[in-house]
């Protein structure tokens, strides 16, 4: 992951969704230089998809870009509620933004397993 901090990447994030369109917010901030960045995407159709970091093995820095990968895709939304309480427990220190599409156009970078 490069050395942005999480603070002007998710707020760069959120903009340019909002400039197309979309619902994009911060649900929960977290540390403002470091915290782990979280993406919920809701698709409005009753299911939730949850994108968190790669792990750092698959993550490239010469790149200088953040990766994801995908830890639910269009699930039940208390499942996906459930494990980002846990996250919390554990890390109160991450980010969480939630974005509304019907599409699975949200922009990030997934990393390659």
């Amino acid at each position: 992951m490069s050395s942005l901090r999480s603070e002007i990447w998710c707020a760069a994030f959120v903009r340019r969704h909002n400039d197309l369109g979309r619902i994009c917010v911060v649900s929960r901030r977290g540390d403002p230089v470091a915290g782990q960045v979280w993406v919920e995407i809701d698709h409005l159709d009753g299911t939730v998809s949850l994108f968190t970091p790669a792990p750092s093995l698959l993550q490239n820095d010469d790149e200088g870009q953040w990766l994801f990968v995908s830890r639910f895709y269009r699930e039940n939304r208390e499942i996906v509620a459930e494990r980002i309480q846990q996250e919390s427990t554990f890390d109160p220190d991450f980010w969480l933004l939630t974005l509304e599409s019907r599409s699975d156009d949200h922009g990030l970078n997934l990393a390659e397993a």
